[in-house]
């Protein structure tokens, strides 16, 4: 199998792993040799040669009879990873934030992979500013144009909210635009832009190689109170996806986002 990546396949299976170790992924334990070599479709010998890398590195501890677990997890893993080298971090204020994104949500398609409410995971509870005895609406979504997928999307919103809107709604209208519906001003949005790697879930969903190269957005989204009000993982296909961003020395930011070929929606 190509990864799509011009790297040996048992160094792209380890920038990988290595990522998900980054996320947390294995918390409890990382795969096996066997479900290792059936996701990335390689022989024996390549997944062990990642496993190995990783271990040398200090990151995973391989003990005979009980499997190979992450060392740890919490922490930042080492120097720069290959594609984060280039990432780019950005984190503004956007105004007119609502009718932009409605724009560009309402000229592609949507479809829902899953809805589900649940007690917030500490770090949506941290970032929404929730209590404990709070739930969360999470949703994952992948978006479409003409040309096929966009973007996998997974969005965290306080129940409290989302209670107002379900899938069907979902997926034929934006989420911004339900909040609005909802009561929801939007005031202003934190984003964060970085690249990660695709994994065989995204690979599949995206229509893209294992180990492809891919931009990450984390967004979050404030009212017009200055409460957050959605918390947003976004992976997007760099080849359908371009974000272009002026910087004024007298302040002030114009960005723009670049959809497919044809579409675009303008951020001001």
């Amino acid at each position: 199998m190509n990864l799509g990546m011009p790297l040996p396949k048992y160094h792209q299976i380890y920038l990988l792993l290595r990522e998900q170790l980054q996320e947390g992924r294995f918390e409890h334990g990382l795969p096996g040799e066997f479900a290792l070599m059936k996701e990335f479709g390689v022989a024996r010998v390549t997944v062990r040669r990642a496993l190995q890398e990783l271990a040398q590195e200090g990151l995973i501890l391989r003990e005979r009879g009980r499997g190979t677990r992450a060392v740890n997890t919490s922490t930042d893993l080492g120097s720069p990873r290959q594609l984060r080298a280039a990432a780019r971090t950005q984190k503004a204020q956007l105004s007119g934030l609502l009718e932009n994104l409605v724009s560009m949500g309402l000229r592609t398609s949507v479809k829902v992979l899953s809805l589900e409410v649940l007690a917030a995971p500490e770090e949506v509870a941290q970032m929404l500013q929730l209590s404990g005895a709070e739930t969360v609406q999470k949703a994952q979504r992948v978006r479409a144009t003409a040309e096929g997928p966009l973007s996998h999307i997974t969005t965290w919103v306080p129940q409290r909210i989302a209670s107002r809107f379900d899938a069907r709604e979902l997926a034929q209208q934006p989420i911004l635009l339900l909040m609005e519906k909802a009561g929801v001003a939007v005031g202003r949005a934190e984003q964060t832009i970085s690249a990660r790697l695709a994994d065989a879930h995204l690979a599949q969903h995206l229509e893209v190689a294992v180990g492809s190269a891919l931009l990450a957005v984390q967004r979050l989204i404030y009212d017009d109170q200055d409460r957050p009000v959605q918390w947003l993982h976004g992976v997007y296909r760099p080849d359908r996806y371009q974000y272009q961003l002026q910087l004024s020395r007298v302040g002030g930011i114009d960005a723009k986002v670049w959809v497919s070929k044809e579409l675009s929606a303008n951020f001001r």
